[in-house]
């Protein structure tokens, strides 16, 4: 286990001293950080305000849904079934 360490401790010497020699790498690799956290803070915020747009246009919408769930649905009519219309002759006063 300790040559594992000890390989570590050469890997992770050898890659600072990589970016000592190339000071623009260096920058690079710090952009890139910088980069990845201005994305993460952007996405959870815009994320964030999704969700309150979505509670929003449900809350908005909740009395709506609550007056169409107490409506009557009328039954459901077959083709076999006969279609009830009014006697137009008992509307025009007509036996």
């Amino acid at each position: 286990m300790a040559g594992a360490v000890e390989e570590g401790a050469k890997l992770t010497s050898s890659f600072f001293d990589a970016l000592k020699r190339e000071p623009l790498s260096l920058a690079l690799v710090v952009m890139n950080m910088a980069l990845l956290l201005f994305f993460y803070v952007l996405l959870t915020r815009v994320a964030d305000q999704r969700e309150r747009e979505v509670n929003l246009l449900y809350e908005d919408k909740k009395e709506v849904r609550e007056l169409l769930a107490r409506c009557v649905v009328p039954e459901r009519r077959t083709s076999l079934s006969p279609i009830s219309l009014p006697d137009i002759r008992n509307a025009l006063g007509q036996e």
